[in-house]
């Protein structure tokens, strides 16, 4: 198999779909000094995305054709229901010159690459928190994207939080905990800050008291290196407040509720990738 390295000092970004995950990827690029906006380039006719695009220095081109050639790197950032027809359409020009990313929910490496006609493709599954570079996103490489193509890839995502590689096989379970887990924890703090009130919290002082935990307890879970177990453990002393809040979340089946949530959001993945 012929190799085509990408030049690593001179390449170019492409993005075709110019939305807001793809907005929030080139940001996180250009802030973080992995590119300069001089080396991204998108195509769009939506005067507001191509205004948000702008303002950060990214190239705007005509038509996505424009957006091919002009790159080295493609990152396809379209719904579902509509990358396979944009690659079909685009398919003559996508060459294995070119390493082609698509952040497209659902979609199959092997559904990707009979599209492209190429398969110098990798999957990646990042989630919303990209939009303030704290993503948790999961990628899989195709059959002809090299471990070089890999660390690419790994530097620009993990310029909008952390990245990591597995099996395409286990995507449907890492939608149901990275991809939905967001919301989740929005319910979560929303719970949270709901109680506070209801024990005589204003609610923007729980409502901030709540989403500060949340974020605190996290950070301690990734950089402390201890199991979340001792972490719940070093917080709830012998007849204290916490282990008589822990009884309640206990006695409500809140962790076999999470595993259940998580259990059922990979089902309805499987489901959807089939249909």
């Amino acid at each position: 198999m012929e190799l085509f390295p990408i030049p690593c000092e001179t390449y170019k970004l492409g993005f075709i779909g110019a939305g807001k995950m793809a907005e929030s990827i080139a940001r996180g690029v250009v802030r973080s000094g992995v590119l300069p906006p001089s080396r991204i380039i998108t195509s769009h006719s939506n005067p507001v995305r191509r205004v948000a695009f702008e303002s950060f220095g990214v190239t705007l081109l005509p038509r996505n054709e424009d957006v091919i050639k002009g790159s080295d790197v493609v990152i396809f950032s379209l719904k579902p229901q509509v990358v396979k027809g944009v690659l079909s359409q685009l398919k003559p020009l996508l060459t294995k010159k070119k390493l082609l990313v698509s952040v497209a929910a659902g979609v199959k490496l092997k559904d990707l690459e009979e599209c492209a006609d190429q398969s110098r493709f990798i999957r990646v599954m990042p989630n919303t928190p990209s939009a303030v570079g704290e993503a948790a996103s999961v990628m899989s490489l195709g059959g002809s994207a090299t471990e070089e193509d890999a660390d690419l890839i790994a530097q620009l995502f993990g310029s909008i939080g952390k990245i990591w590689r597995a099996d395409e096989k286990l995507f449907d379970a890492v939608t149901g905990l990275s991809g939905s887990g967001p919301a989740y924890i929005f319910l979560a703090i929303e719970a949270l800050a709901d109680g506070g009130v209801a024990a005589g919290l204003p609610r923007e002082l729980a409502l901030g008291l709540a989403s500060q935990t949340v974020l605190g307890a996290a950070s301690m879970a990734t950089k402390t290196g201890k199991h979340p177990g001792q972490l719940k453990d070093d917080v709830a002393s012998p007849g204290g407040t916490t282990i008589a809040g822990i009884h309640e979340l206990e006695k409500g089946g809140f962790r076999g509720t999470l595993m259940n949530a998580v259990i059922a959001a990979s089902k309805r993945s499987k489901e959807l990738s089939r249909s």
